[in-house]
């Protein structure tokens, strides 16, 4: 259920809430884009070393020590369960408000309706970091009510109204981060599967795309047996078989194993195929088999004829760029700048 913003009286009250570690170099940036807008600030620290935690005290008195378990839920509800005000804005100290977006904050603190219990804001300036995610911006849930009330409705057969009142505001957080965060999610994957977890729809997703996006060869040695595992779990859906045979065939190709290699890339083509596992068709035979020809074959079917699951790159501007190398190797410049031309635009789009 999604409400709308109004008249609604009584200004609400916001604690800023954020889980830090070593973040010296972000966290005053982050702290003075939204001055003004907390009510109070709640900042849990789980183990910096550096001068986060003095930075912190220049803002506000309420910090607390997490020992961190390598949770970042845990972290998190530790931090909310801190709070008093009426609602929570949950910030990663990476993340800044600019001036025009501070001011549709501030409105919208002014003018929100008690009932909405969830307000969405655009997170901005993904593409540019090279994150896991695969839009510059996108709706996420940031200011939470802090205790929901449980309303009946319908007047007749009536029934506890389970979903959330959930706004999607105009506000634009930019996210700024000074450093890549892939290997320490990747390590941290790697220690859930360690201990035996079976990681949910969600994880595997993400994982899969961490791997895809940052993994070094050795992240995908590691990942191997989880993802064989998911290939062989009859409880795993397509999606997640599809995300399984990505990451397979990247690590088999990159650890030189031509026939896992295709093991798992012809069993994704059976199952209908993706931009992903056409550029590494595409990669196989431009880099292993000096076959541009082939390859360029690939790279067009990862640009036009299959969609990205995991990397909305890979059918755009890694197939492409695939699709500029092999026509200059075959000496087709002029189907070369007709693809350099696309990728521009499709640059520009972005």
């Amino acid at each position: 259920m999604r409400g709308k913003a109004g008249d609604g009286g009584k200004m609400i009250s916001i604690s800023l809430c954020m889980i830090v570690k070593n973040e010296e170099a972000v966290l005053a940036r982050c702290l003075d884009s939204v001055a003004g807008l907390a009510d109070e600030i709640v900042i849990v620290d789980t183990g910096s070393t550096d001068r986060t935690r003095e930075i912190a005290a220049g803002y506000t008195d309420r910090i607390y020590d997490f020992q961190w378990i390598h949770d970042f839920s845990a972290a998190r509800n530790y931090a909310f369960s801190l709070a008093t005000c009426d609602y929570i804005y949950s910030a990663d100290a990476d993340e800044v408000l600019d001036e025009e977006n501070r001011e549709r904050f501030r409105l919208l603190k002014e003018n929100l309706l008690p009932e909405v219990e969830i307000v969405q804001m655009k997170y901005g300036n993904q593409l540019q970091y090279n994150t896991v995610y695969n839009y510059d911006e996108e709706y996420r849930p940031k200011l939470f009510k802090r205790l929901r009330q449980f309303t009946w409705i319908e007047p007749i057969h009536e029934t506890v109204r389970l979903q959330p009142v959930i706004y999607d505001s105009d506000v634009v957080i930019t996210h700024m981060p000074v450093q890549g965060h892939g290997g320490r999610d990747l390590a941290n994957f790697e220690r859930q599967v360690q201990e035996g977890r079976r990681l949910s729809r969600h994880l595997h997703n993400m994982y899969a795309r961490e791997l895809l996006t940052v993994g070094e060869p050795e992240h995908l040695e590691r990942a191997r047996a989880c993802f064989e595992d998911s290939v062989e779990d009859p409880e795993r859906g397509g999606e997640e078989l599809m995300e399984a045979f990505c990451v397979l065939s990247r690590a088999s190709r990159v650890q030189g194993d031509a026939l896992g290699f295709f093991k798992y890339a012809m069993k994704a083509m059976a199952a209908g195929g993706c931009s992903e596992l056409c550029v590494e068709l595409g990669l196989f035979y431009e880099q292993e088999r000096q076959d541009p020809a082939e390859a360029a074959m690939w790279y067009y079917n990862a640009a036009y004829e299959t969609e990205p699951i995991l990397i909305l790159e890979s059918g755009r501007t890694q197939a492409l760029e695939g699709l500029i190398r092999c026509m200059r190797q075959t000496g087709q410049e002029e189907q070369a700048a007709e693809y350099e031309r696309q990728l521009e635009e499709s640059v520009d789009e972005v």
